[in-house]
């Protein structure tokens, strides 16, 4: 039996690990979630994990280890897309887990992203009939004069977009996009392409463990679409008791 001591221990280290408990239910859950939760769970965990003056020696040595190997990890992550992925998600676009100077990297290369889009659109055949050659200096102020408005143009998408309130953590980001695509159209664009990516290979390991009790040595002769259907039917009734 555990001493009176070593209770006392074990009841630090559970209050601290609990932290890690709700982090990994919110990223590998049964619904989705996004890449975009990551960082702010990683910014939470390295809060909880920061040693102070009354922590003792044993939670010392536990917060220190467990903070190198979150180090360690995030060096083999794509921190610059999980930036991104978080500003274009309305629960965290306020980027309390970054300092004021990667927030405004963060925005800026937002910014880029969205001047990139805008130049790789195709362009609009306009049907005008030639000008005199003495118009010509008219002509350039005219092209200046719409690349300015370009500017104008994402710094104002960007504005309206920061102006919207923070949506509650019970939303899904995916359908704030879908309902405000209409005044945020550009920005929709790109919040699909970064908030589709997954937090965690959780989904595509659970489905595979879905597969490998369906094809067992005894039904081994399963064509590959009934095995597709019955994968299918397995999710479908389990989200149907949730």
């Amino acid at each position: 039996m555990p001493t009176a001591a070593e209770l006392e221990k074990l009841k630090k280290l559970e209050a601290v690990l609990e932290h890690c408990r709700y982090v990994s239910e919110l990223l590998g859950g049964e619904k989705f979630v996004s890449c975009s939760a990551v960082l702010p769970a990683l910014c939470h965990l390295s809060r909880v994990m920061e040693v102070t003056e009354d922590d003792p020696a044993y939670m010392i040595k536990f917060k220190e280890t467990f903070a190198a190997d979150m180090e360690g990890r995030k060096e083999k992550t794509n921190i610059a897309w999980l930036k991104v992925a978080s500003a274009l998600d309305p629960r965290f676009k306020d980027l309390k887990c970054l300092n004021k100077a990667d927030r405004a990297e963060v925005w800026g290369l937002i910014r880029a992203l969205l001047q990139e889009m805008e130049r790789e659109r195709p362009a609009q055949p306009d049907q005008v009939e030639p000008e005199p050659p003495t118009k010509k200096p008219t002509l350039m102020l005219a092209h200046e004069s719409s690349s300015d408005e370009e500017e104008d143009s994402v710094e104002q998408c960007l504005e309206r977009y920061k102006a919207e309130p923070l949506a509650g953590m019970d939303h899904c980001p995916q359908e704030w996009w879908s309902t405000h695509e209409g005044a945020h159209s550009e920005m929709a664009r790109l919040a699909r392409k970064y908030l589709a990516a997954p937090a965690t290979s959780v989904p595509s390991e659970r489905l595979f463990s879905v597969s490998g009790h369906v094809v067992q040595k005894k039904r081994a002769s399963l064509l590959s679409e009934n095995v597709n259907r019955l994968v299918c039917l397995s999710s479908w009734l389990k989200a149907k008791k949730l």
